[in-house]
C-alpha cells in the first residue's frame, strides 16, 4: 500500500491522504490530494523534486496558493536555466548551521529574482549549498539544490525561503515515527483498506501528541501506555 500525504509544516500533522494506486503515481494524486483541504488560498505548498510539475504549479496558481518547488533531473531545460544563472555575482543571503542524524549541516543559501523561468509564475530562483560532515567519519560531502518558487521577494526573504525548504522534511520525519516507532513496514496488515486505516491511527495518535507538546513520540506513547485513562484525556473523552 502506498500512501501520499499533506503535512502541515508548523504542527506537523497530516491534513490529508490518499491512497496511490498499482497502475498510478504519486504525480496523478497531487491535485486530488490538496482538492480535500478547503482552502488553499494564502498557503505555501512545498513538495519533493517529482512534484515540481508545469501543471502542478498552475494548479496552485488558480487556488491563490503559492509554492516552493525543488529542481532536479526530470526538469532538466528549467534545471539548467536555474544553473546558468549569474550566482557567482550575486552575494550570499543566509547561512544556517544544524546537527542531527549523525552529521553536522552548514547550509548557504542565495536568491534571485527572475521573470523569463520556464515554469508557470516563477518569481525568484534558488540555490542552496548544503556541507555534510559525517561525526563519526569526518567525511564530507557539498551539495547544490535549486528551487523556484511563485513567492516574490516581498512576500519570502532568504531566510524565510531557507526555513520552508528545511521544514518540508518534517514529512519525512513523520515517515521516520511510523516505521521505527510503529515498525509500519513490518505490520502484516496488506489488504483491503487495513493498511489505509491503522495508517490513519499512526497519523492520529502522532499529531494528538505534538498537539500537546511531546517531542519525544516514542515516550509519549509509553506513558500512555500506563495509564488506560491518558489516552482517552489526550483526546478529550474524558
Amino acid at each position: 500500500m502506498h500512501l501520499f500525504a499533506a503535512v502541515e509544516h508548523t504542527t506537523g500533522l497530516v491534513l490529508a491522504q490518499l491512497d496511490v494506486g498499482e497502475k498510478t503515481g504519486e504525480t496523478t494524486c497531487f491535485q486530488p490530494l490538496l482538492d480535500t483541504i478547503a482552502d488553499l488560498a494564502g498557503t505555501v505548498v512545498t513538495s519533493d523534486a517529482l512534484h515540481t510539475q508545469r501543471e502542478h504549479a498552475s494548479y496552485l496558481l488558480g487556488c491563490r496558493a503559492h509554492y516552493v518547488a525543488i529542481v532536479k533531473g526530470n526538469q532538466k531545460k528549467l534545471r539548467k536555466q536555474l544553473k546558468s544563472l549569474p550566482w557567482k555575482d550575486i552575494p550570499l543571503q543566509g547561512r544556517t548551521r544544524g546537527t542531527g542524524h549523525g552529521r553536522s549541516e552548514i547550509r548557504r543559501i542565495k536568491v534571485a529574482t527572475v521573470s523569463n523561468l520556464l515554469f508557470p509564475g516563477a518569481s525568484q530562483a534558488v540555490q542552496i549549498k548544503r556541507r555534510r560532515t559525517d561525526r563519526k567519519t569526518g567525511k564530507t560531502t557539498i551539495a547544490t539544490v535549486y528551487a523556484v518558487t511563485s513567492l516574490i521577494a516581498e512576500q519570502a526573504s532568504p531566510a524565510q525561503l531557507a526555513q520552508l525548504s528545511r521544514d518540508h522534511w518534517k514529512i519525512e520525519a513523520l515517515h521516520h515515527i511510523r516505521d521505527t516507532t510503529f515498525a509500519e513496514d513490518a505490520s502484516q496488515l496488506r489488504t483491503g483498506n487495513a493498511p489505509r486505516a491503522m495508517a490513519t491511527w499512526r497519523n492520529l495518535a502522532v499529531g494528538a501528541l505534538r498537539l500537546s507538546g511531546v517531542a519525544n513520540i516514542a515516550a509519549g506513547l509509553r506513558r500512555n501506555a500506563r495509564d488506560a485513562r491518558r489516552p482517552l484525556t489526550l483526546l478529550g473523552l474524558a
